[in-house]
């Protein structure tokens, strides 16, 4: 993979869902499932009105940075069955030297927390970017969500001692 050949986001299948790449439109059907108060807290963001969001999503859905030096990759997770929306993964690969490495995030939206769908996304997602050839993976999970926790250590990361922006790194062994 050379410095600019970054992978184009596909749709991913996994048991329950279905992993839709993010298009600008999206951003009508997702703003109010995204705009929960919980959710602003832990991320120490606002509430981001459709306007804000398209343009989020205009930027994101270019598939890289305005740079070129990293791939954006996102994808609107939605149930199998029913096509509901009930969260976003994401997925910023950069090149570590000569290595692509991927830092990964995710969200589910609070009326669909509890169900294991963070984790079968993002596992859905580590795959896929392991056929791409990006097999170094990193997170940054807030000291206090356990269930981000659990998503990473399902992914096979580990803690680490460094804090990002208030949030703990987590990478592969």
């Amino acid at each position: 993979m050379g410095e600019r050949d970054w992978p184009v986001a596909e749709i991913i299948g996994t048991e329950r869902l279905l992993l839709e790449p993010l298009r600008v439109d999206h951003a009508e059907e997702l703003a109010p499932l995204l705009d929960d108060p919980a959710l602003h807290e832990y991320t120490g963001g606002s509430p981001a009105a459709p306007e804000q969001l398209r343009e989020r999503y205009r930027r994101q859905a270019v598939g890289r940075s305005p740079d070129g030096g990293e791939g954006w990759l996102n994808w609107v997770v939605r149930h199998r069955d029913t096509g509901d929306a009930v969260g976003t993964v994401q997925a910023t690969v950069r090149l570590d030297g000569d290595r692509p490495v991927a830092e990964l995030a995710w969200v589910v939206v609070a009326p669909q927390q509890g169900r294991g769908y963070a984790g079968e996304a993002a596992a859905g997602m580590v795959g896929w970017l392991a056929e791409q050839g990006i097999a170094a993976l990193v997170a940054h999970v807030h000291p206090d969500h356990r269930a981000s926790a659990r998503v990473a250590e399902r992914l096979g990361l580990r803690a680490t001692d460094e804090l990002v922006d208030g949030e703990v790194r987590w990478a592969a062994p």
